[in-house]
């Protein structure tokens, strides 16, 4: 014999309002996304703390050209793209907004943007594999700073890598590539057996882009 179903019994307008109110569970269960996708953060503040290279007057002139820089074309925060060879990953900018004294003392466009690339460039490498600057390199040797890896001290030179920094302020992705390029290739003719990096900054095109020099 057939089960009859049970006759379902009304439900009244006040038990139809609670539970439209309620929330589903399964919304509780899941993760918080901000915590799960969070973009990391390019560390352009207070390098000096792990930057043994840069003093500490040094490292607020680079970040400070970094804020006048990012300010001719963003507001912060703002997402810049990072390429490392086949590496692609996003990272928030974030920074205080410089005042008319601060712009007109980088009035300078050249030098504030090479000072804002350095900064930038240093922080991407930082980020991404975790090597900070452990010197200022010489006139001649194709590069800009020497990297290693934290606590590596000021005259290991087996554990050194060369950095070449460049920046462009109005340049698009062409320009950053062709840059990037250029940039290798005056690493490659420096004075130095070291392996070496080279990191170019389009400042409007939000990107940041790194490469090795391949060994010959």
């Amino acid at each position: 014999m057939a089960h009859r179903k049970p006759r379902s019994t009304p439900i009244s307008q006040s038990d139809m309002s609670a539970m439209c109110s309620k929330k589903p569970v399964l919304k509780w269960l899941l993760p918080d996304r901000s915590e799960t996708m969070q973009t990391p953060r390019l560390p352009i503040d207070n390098m000096a703390q792990r930057h043994h290279g840069l003093t500490q007057a040094i490292a607020e002139q680079l970040t400070e050209g970094a804020r006048v820089c990012l300010d001719r074309h963003h507001q912060s925060p703002t997402e810049f793209h990072v390429h490392w060879e086949d590496r692609r990953t996003d990272a928030l900018v974030v920074w205080e907004p410089t005042d008319d004294r601060t712009k007109a003392a980088w009035a300078n466009e050249t030098d504030t943007t090479e000072a804002g690339a350095c900064a930038c460039v240093l922080a991407a490498i930082e980020m991404l594999d975790e090597l900070v600057a452990v010197r200022r390199a010489e006139t001649g040797t194709g590069a800009d700073y020497y990297l290693a890896p934290p606590g590596t001290p000021a005259d290991d030179w087996e554990n050194f890598l060369r950095l070449e920094v460049s920046g462009t302020d109005q340049g698009n992705e062409s320009t950053v590539a062709d840059r990037l390029r250029r940039k290798l290739q005056q690493a490659e003719s420096g004075a130095s057996d070291l392996p070496a990096i080279a990191g170019v900054v389009g400042f409007r095109a939000k990107l940041i882009r790194l490469a090795n020099l391949e060994e010959p």
